[in-house]
């Protein structure tokens, strides 16, 4: 059911309730309200992350976090365990562990979260939210120095990505793999892995990740 039926229902509901006196449907109109409610709150915290992430990307900026996304992002995941949406519940971990690392920098706070995330999401076979909590594991696991581990997480992620044909997210991925093989002493690996990332980029018009791979290539 998509944001009109459920607020068609809601307005449905009242008119049961106040003419015919029949207030049956108005507990099911408020769990389809508390929907719209819980997909605009991640939606929200969405266009806040992808403007902080926006701004992170030009050269001497320091934006700061909007302290507007992550009341969203608890909101969205309040709403949607109050409804049972075990999807919905996965999404929004994903994004609170996301802000806690990628703009707090804080692992710590931020693996609880896409662990959850990753099995919650698993469990529903939400792929997209699956191989986005594998990425960012693979993240952490690089920044530690486990490069094994590393390597093992963004690779599985590709391949959830490939099955949903998420080929700018595989390029992103690549990224990383090339960076943990440049840290293994496998340069060449490294740049053919930056050459093929480069291609599928390309490819699918994915113009900031073909500007990370030039940067990434600059740096190996």
């Amino acid at each position: 059911m998509n944001t009109d039926d459920r607020i068609e229902r809601a307005r449905e509901a009242y008119q049961r309730a106040v003419f015919d006196g029949d207030t049956s449907a108005l507990a099911d109109a408020e769990r389809g309200l508390d929907a719209v409610d819980a997909d605009t709150a991640l939606a929200r915290g969405l266009i806040l992350h992808a403007r902080f992430q926006s701004a992170s990307s030009d050269p001497g900026s320091s934006p700061a976090e909007d302290p507007a996304q992550l009341p969203l992002f608890e909101r969205a995941l309040g709403l949607y365990q109050a409804l049972g949406d075990t999807r919905g519940e996965a999404e929004a971990l994903f994004w609170i562990g996301c802000l806690h690392q990628f703009i707090r920098r804080d692992n710590e706070t931020a693996v609880p979260y896409l662990e959850r995330s990753r099995r919650l999401a698993a469990q529903v076979g939400d792929k997209p939210t699956w191989s986005e909590a594998l990425r960012h594991l693979g993240i952490v696991a690089h920044t530690a120095g486990r490069l094994d581990e590393a390597r093992e997480l963004l690779q599985e992620s590709c391949r959830l990505r490939r099955e949903t044909g998420a080929m700018a997210g595989v390029a992103s991925n690549m990224i990383g793999l090339a960076y943990i093989a440049a840290a293994q002493d496998r340069r060449a690996d490294a740049l053919a892995t930056l050459d093929e990332a480069y291609a599928i980029a390309s490819t699918h018009g994915a113009n900031a990740i073909v500007g990370h791979i030039e940067q990434a290539r600059t740096r190996i």
